[in-house]
């Protein structure tokens, strides 16, 4: 009798579009942008999107578009944490000084500043006019596709 191994790959869902987003703005004005240009409504989520086992915590922006039947996320690829190294040398053996640590939400993607998801379970999207919108805003660098297959931390796009 043969053996069947089940991989993680075999229940993996590529029902989303990944788009690469270079810009120098603020989670909050690239957002207010893309719903200018978009003609979305992405909000704030309550609750930023965190690991149990990081400290770093990424701004996330969702829009369910209930006519087109797709999910739309804005979500920030970096997060710079504030952490507390004690010092162990000479007079001041005691105290601690502060160090800054950038996190990576997609750590094979670090030049990226944000990545805008769009689920498309069931509905349809127009991928290469959304990107001609986004590349057309003033204040974004430069925007592009990312081959969701070619991810190596893929798990960190499951959220909801």
């Amino acid at each position: 009798m043969g053996v069947h191994k089940l991989l993680v790959d075999d229940f993996e869902d590529t029902n989303y579009t990944l788009l690469a987003i270079h810009c120098d703005l603020e989670d909050y004005r690239l957002a207010y942008l893309l719903n200018q240009h978009l003609a979305t409504r992405l909000a704030r989520m309550k609750e930023d999107l965190d690991f149990v086992a990081s400290t770093a915590s990424f701004s996330v922006f969702e829009w369910s578009n209930t006519h087109l039947q797709t999910d739309w996320h804005l979500i920030k690829n970096n997060c710079l944490t504030e952490e507390d190294t004690p010092i162990s040398q000479g007079l001041f053996a005691e105290s601690t000084d502060k160090t800054w640590t950038v996190h990576y939400l997609l750590s094979e993607h670090q030049t990226v500043d944000y990545f805008l998801k769009i689920n498309t379970g069931g509905g349809i999207i127009n991928e290469k006019g959304i990107l001609n919108t986004i590349q057309n805003i003033s204040k974004v660098s430069t925007a592009y596709s990312v081959d969701v297959l070619q991810l190596k931390s893929k798990e960190h796009l499951i959220f909801n």
